[in-house]
Parts: structure tokens; C-alpha cells; sequence
């Protein structure tokens, strides 16, 4: 796949293209229909399929500080949309001068000047151009008159809820990282690098990997979770996760906290990420230090089951 940054990047004698435009965050079971239905139409018409995105989210520019919390980090959005089948990854950066691009001009400039695009392909909600004025109707307008078609992907829903980013953000906000999975398609990711922590699980007898994450990652609530620990090149690891603060040690500093089951090596450093399968409990606050140590043998019993 290659990767453009910018619709400006695409390559002189640049051919027809089957286009679809969209944040993506989260590459969910609604976006994978969207990307899926541009690049089968594309391989039809024997052209190439181009994925429209924006970095950052549209909403930091548009309303400052109203950044949503982030699903899918960019370089594992681009694997995701990779694994799809697109040909072209086009990242549009997203300024104050971008967000007041017209509709019209919107169109013009990226889908018939850059990407001759034969065909978009958007969801049922696609919004566009300076205040999100344009909509489909309006993009089948200017197709009718630049001669591309539109082709509108229906949401994805099931036992009538709509996947969504934001239904999954809420999902993950709640712990809920099973209906958070189920709409995603393959369990909710957090990606960070291994720092130095208090130490404190080694002397309990469970060293950890505290996770130091992106400041808008998307981080499930607190509470116990069984997850895998996936390491670059190496194989997943059970992991029993623990986010909070350490109420029992009087935390104050929310801390994402990874003991991997059946390993003795040293993480520091490491960039790695941990793939939520289930949540175990509530975070709690122990009397005894004993008790703590029972309940956390418990919680790795049970992370051992629910990972497999």
C-alpha cells in the first residue's frame, strides 16, 4: 500500500481512482465495510482504491480541546486499512486553513484535481467541507457534474446498535471492552512504552509494565482486565491488567499496569500494546496487604481462563 501525506503526493499521470473519505478511527465493522465496498469497486472497474483520512482529528482544529479519545493509533489505523486491500493511504493534514475549505472547493480540489476519482464511495453520514455543509446529495450534485459517481455505504449495525467510534469510545469508557470488541471486530488496543514504575508489584511477587500511553488514547475504565500483551516480534502474551490509581497504596497518578503471566524478562522501554479480551472486576481498596496478594493470584487465575 503506499502511503501519501496529503492529496497533494499523488503522482504525476495519476490514473482513475475509486475514493472513500473518512477519519477512521478505530478501522470498526462499519469502516471495514466502507474501505471493503471502495476496494472491491475498484478491483471491478480495474482501477486503484484510495483511503481519505485526516491527521489530527478533525475536532482538535475545528474545536480546540474537544479532542476525542483516540481508538486506533495512526501507524496501527494505516496497518488496518493495509490489511483491507487499499492501494493508496492518503493522510490530509487537518489546519484551520484545511477546515475552511468550501464544499465545493473540497471536491474539486481533492477528488477530481489530485485523485481523478471515477468513484466515492461514503458512508450514509458523510459530512464535508468548511462547517460540514456538504452532504451525499450534494456530493451526487458535483459527481453529476465532474463525472464521478457516489456510491453511499449503509451503517453497520447489529441487534440495532449502530457501530460507531463513538458508540465504541463509550463502550471502552464503560470497560465494556467486549461490546467494544464486538463492534470493533478484533478486541480494543492500547499502545504505549514500558517506564519505570514504584516497583511495588515485584515486591508483591507480580512484576508489572506500567504503560505510559498517548495523552487522547483511548484507556478503558478502571478495573482488573484480562488482556494479551503483544511485543513486536514476539508472540502475545496473557497479561492481567490493572488501571486506576492503587487505591490501596493511596495513588493518585491513573496508571495503566500490565503483569504478563509466565514471563521473566525485562520490558523497560519496549513499546507494546495490550489487546482487552474481558473485564475481571471493579478496582477495589484492600485492608491487608495478604488479601491483595490473594485477590491478584485470583485475577491472574481467571485472566489465564479468559485468554486462553
Amino acid at each position: 500500500m503506499q502511503r501519501w501525506r496529503g492529496y497533494e503526493a499523488a503522482p504525476g499521470g495519476w490514473g482513475r481512482s475509486v475514493v472513500t473519505i473518512g477519519v477512521f478511527d478505530g478501522v470498526h465493522k462499519g469502516h471495514q465495510a466502507t474501505i471493503g465496498h471502495a476496494v472491491a469497486r475498484a478491483r471491478e472497474l480495474g482501477v486503484k482504491s484510495v483511503v481519505v483520512t485526516f491527521d489530527p482529528h478533525p475536532a482538535e482544529v475545528v474545536r480546540p480541546g474537544s479532542h476525542p479519545a483516540v481508538l486506533t493509533e495512526p501507524a496501527r489505523k494505516a496497518e488496518l486499512i493495509e490489511g483491507l486491500g487499499a492501494d493508496v493511504l492518503c493522510v490530509v493534514p487537518f489546519t484551520p486553513e484545511f477546515s475552511r475549505l468550501p464544499a465545493e472547493a473540497f471536491v474539486h480540489d481533492i477528488l477530481v484535481e489530485h485523485l481523478h476519482a471515477a468513484l466515492v464511495v461514503v458512508g450514509d453520514n458523510f459530512r464535508f467541507g468548511h462547517r460540514a455543509a456538504g452532504d451525499v446529495a450534494l456530493l451526487e450534485r458535483l459527481g453529476r457534474t465532474f463525472g464521478f459517481g457516489v456510491e453511499g455505504a449503509p451503517l453497520v449495525a447489529e441487534a440495532g446498535t449502530v457501530f460507531s467510534s463513538t458508540y465504541i469510545r463509550s463502550c471502552v469508557d464503560a470497560g465494556d471492552v467486549a461490546a467494544a470488541a464486538a463492534a470493533l471486530g478484533r478486541p480494543h488496543r492500547v499502545e504505549g512504552v514500558v517506564v519505570r514504575g514504584d516497583q511495588r508489584g515485584r515486591e508483591l511477587g507480580y512484576p508489572t509494565a506500567n504503560l505510559l500511553t498517548h495523552r487522547y488514547a483511548a484507556v478503558p475504565a478502571d478495573g482488573v482486565y484480562a488482556a494479551r500483551l503483544v511485543r513486536r516480534g514476539g508472540e502475545p502474551l496473557a497479561a492481567a491488567v490493572s488501571i486506576g490509581t492503587n487505591p490501596t497504596f493511596s495513588g493518585r497518578e491513573r496508571r495503566v499496569e500490565a503483569y504478563a503471566l509466565d514471563f521473566s524478562g525485562d520490558l523497560y522501554g519496549e513499546r507494546l500494546a495490550l489487546d482487552f479480551v474481558a473485564h475481571l472486576r471493579e478496582q477495589r481498596t484492600y485492608d491487608a496487604i495478604e488479601a491483595l496478594v490473594a485477590q491478584i493470584a485470583e485475577d491472574v487465575e481467571r485472566t489465564r481462563r479468559a485468554v486462553g
